[in-house]
């Protein structure tokens, strides 16, 4: 049987800014419970205000995932159920996940001695069991629903038809190549602060330079050893004209030179 992506539906129309969400993530995850403004290495998911209107700010776990792609040791995975999913034991900690996410949900944690890349992972254990996110499951409004992620375009796109308030736009649906984190709102997401990528796969920008490094830096290592072993061997060569310069009169005046009696010339018996 064939698995299904599955995906989270947010309308941002339904949101009361309870906070739920926010607030259950940090207990499973043993977090402390203080509200964040932002995105960190201890809230995965945060509830932000825009004028009269609250916006769920989480990773998007994008179709085809830029951090993935830009992981060097394999660290980052999306599963086939959705979620991108973080392995800290592969991890190397260049930090590229963080500069390539252009929803910016990775986190460091720049406070700990062995830090680690911090992010949500769409309770990917949950999933496995068949349970849905917990953040979904505390929403007391309606606001997240879960589902396989074409019943959740499909839900999407009714919602909007029926409803002419509605912006006409599923964010996520394409942008940066799809998503599985979907929303629809009745203010246009530009104004509520959404970062608008382009509507194709960020990995496609990515894929050549990245497909080139190892070559770049082997025929670069190659050609840096051998001006290494150049520059080494000139200054062999220098050393040892050097050495020889020095030490050539001084052997040339010992030629035919006694050495019991100090005179110069061969030595001649006596009469």
């Amino acid at each position: 049987m064939t698995t299904q992506a599955k995906a989270i539906l947010i309308d941002i129309t339904r949101c009361v800014g309870c906070r739920a969400c926010e607030q259950t993530c940090k207990q499973i995850h043993n977090f402390p419970t203080d509200p964040e403004p932002q995105l960190s290495d201890t809230a995965f998911t945060v509830v932000q205000e825009r004028g009269d209107r609250y916006v769920r700010r989480m990773c998007m776990h994008c179709e085809d995932p830029t951090c993935v792609s830009v992981c060097l040791v394999g660290a980052l995975q999306k599963t086939s159920l959705g979620p991108v999913v973080y392995n800290p034991d592969r991890c190397m900690g260049c930090r590229y996940c963080l500069q390539a996410c252009p929803f910016q949900a990775p986190s460091y944690e720049w406070t700990h001695l062995a830090p680690y890349v911090k992010k949500c992972d769409m309770c990917a254990e949950r999933l496995g069991r068949g349970e849905m996110p917990a953040c979904v499951e505390a929403c007391p409004t309606g606001a997240a629903l879960f589902g396989e992620r074409e019943a959740m375009l499909a839900e999407a796109r009714r919602r909007i038809e029926e409803n002419p308030s509605y912006v006409k736009h599923v964010y996520g649906e394409e942008e940066a190549g799809g998503t599985s984190v979907l929303m629809i709102s009745d203010v246009p997401f530009e104004k509520l602060g959404f970062f608008m990528p382009p509507m194709y796969s960020l990995p496609t920008l990515t894929a050549g330079p990245l497909r080139d490094t190892p070559t770049i830096v082997l025929v670069g290592g190659s050609l840096l050893a051998a001006l290494y072993w150049i520059t080494q061997r000139r200054q062999e060569v220098a050393a040892a004209e050097r050495n020889h310069e020095t030490t050539s009169p001084r052997e040339a005046g010992t030629l035919g030179k006694d050495p019991s009696s100090g005179s110069v010339g061969p030595r001649v018996g006596r009469s």
